[in-house]
């Protein structure tokens, strides 16, 4: 991993956009919930790219699946997050739709890295 940047990972792109969108996003939630459900939702995306490109600087193989496992388990809770907010309609239902498929397309892309990093 040493000689590759953490920048040149597509799984890390695909989280960075999706960390973007989310700050988007938030942006039209209600303002009572900047310090509950807003703030818990920029953290656990925040994390995901975060924990990949940790990962990587670590230089060691078995660091960075650990650091990928951390970052599939933020992705699991920011997919509760979006629900909670999305099913007490914090903001138009049609808002999620680009965060949730940049969820999606980066939960898929860290199992396959985490499978091929087992293999």
């Amino acid at each position: 991993m040493a000689s590759k940047s953490f920048r040149d990972l597509i799984v890390w792109k695909k989280s960075f956009e999706l960390t973007k969108e989310i700050y988007r996003l938030t942006k039209s939630f209600p303002k009572d919930e900047i310090f509950g459900i807003t703030s818990q939702i920029k953290r656990a995306a925040v994390s995901i790219p975060s924990n990949i490109a940790e990962g990587c600087e670590r230089g060691y193989r078995q660091e960075l699946l650990r650091f990928l496992l951390i970052a599939l388990g933020s992705a699991g809770e920011l997919a509760t997050q979006l629900l909670l907010a999305k099913d007490l309609k914090m903001a138009e239902e049609k808002s999620f739709i680009n965060s949730e498929q940049l969820l999606l397309e980066t939960t898929k892309l860290l199992h396959c890295f985490i499978r091929k990093l087992k293999s």
